[in-house]
């Protein structure tokens, strides 16, 4: 199919001085982002996401080749009383960011969540499913995707799942922490979900951003997360049986565990598409639990 004005083919070739500008610097995906040549990171001293017209201004300052968003509030239960911030960092800076890729005829590419369903039944969710956030941060970043959307932007939506990595926090550090003064702790054992490394996202995101530029009609949403899924419980049982931790780790259900915010039972992502279309297989989670799990027993031996 004949690509329309809008997709025709973005202003620049991949060359080896090229400029991908990254909102984000102390994020998970956004550090590791920082580690990949050609990447220029935007923290929030330079601009203010709460500000706009400040997002648009600097992609439009710096012409980069592509814009990566791996900026977001992901504060989930914050965001219940926090909600117009997190609709502002969420969406409208998402969209004033894409609308500004579109102006200057660059790629966008989106970092996005799981949580935009509702976590029913028990079937890997695919890029084109029924969309009903639970909380509002799944509200904020399901605003944020269908303003990119329908900013005419070459885009591509990342909904991911679970991000992990030894940089930031997530359930893993989070985890061995609580290991180290507690000798009990409870896991919620019914929400499936399956752990991404913030190392293989990152890689992902400035490959899709590439290929973007040379082919705008692959555009639009894909999922992308690690296998095997397992429970919160279960990647608890994986860590201290790496770990080799003697804590007691009780298994409770959702309903037992009260949050501000409701959670998706199922957050299983069917990451087929990003495979027929760009060639990425989802990464096994495994290597990077062990990477960092070391990196968090070296760190707190030296404290």
């Amino acid at each position: 199919m004949e690509a329309s004005l809008k997709e025709k083919k973005c202003r620049h070739k991949i060359g080896k001085k090229d400029l991908i500008l990254v909102f984000g610097e102390t994020g998970q995906v956004s550090h590791e982002l920082k580690n990949i040549d050609g990447v220029i990171n935007i923290n929030r001293d330079m601009v203010n996401l709460e500000d706009s017209n400040a997002c648009s201004e600097i992609i439009r300052s710096y012409k980069p080749y592509a814009v990566i968003n791996a900026a977001a509030y992901t504060a989930v239960d914050d965001a219940e009383k926090n909600k117009n911030l997190a609709i502002q960092i969420n969406s409208n800076a998402p969209k004033a960011m894409a609308n500004a890729c579109c102006i200057i005829n660059i790629p966008f590419i989106h970092i996005s969540s799981d949580y935009v369903f509702d976590g029913s039944g028990h079937k890997p969710w695919k890029a084109n499913s029924q969309t009903s956030p639970l909380n509002v941060y799944g509200l904020s970043k399901l605003m944020g995707e269908k303003a990119i959307i329908d900013s005419g932007a070459v885009y591509a939506i990342i909904r991911t799942s679970w991000v992990i990595s030894s940089h930031g926090k997530n359930f893993i550090k989070t985890m061995m922490g609580l290991s180290k003064t507690h000798k009990e702790i409870k896991v919620i054992n019914d929400q499936i979900g399956g752990p991404t490394p913030a190392v293989e996202l990152a890689k992902v995101c400035t490959k899709i951003a590439k290929e973007l530029i040379i082919d705008p009609s692959k555009k639009g949403i894909y999922h992308y997360s690690g296998f095997p899924e397992v429970s919160w419980y279960e990647l608890a049982k994986e860590i201290f049986n790496e770990t080799k931790s003697k804590i007691t780790i009780k298994p409770v259900s959702t309903h037992e565990y009260k949050t501000p915010a409701n959670r998706p039972l199922n957050s299983r992502l069917d990451c087929s598409k990003i495979y027929e279309v760009f060639g990425v297989m989802r990464p096994d989670w495994h290597k990077e639990l062990k990477k960092i799990v070391s990196n968090y027993e070296k760190n707190y031996e030296k404290t």
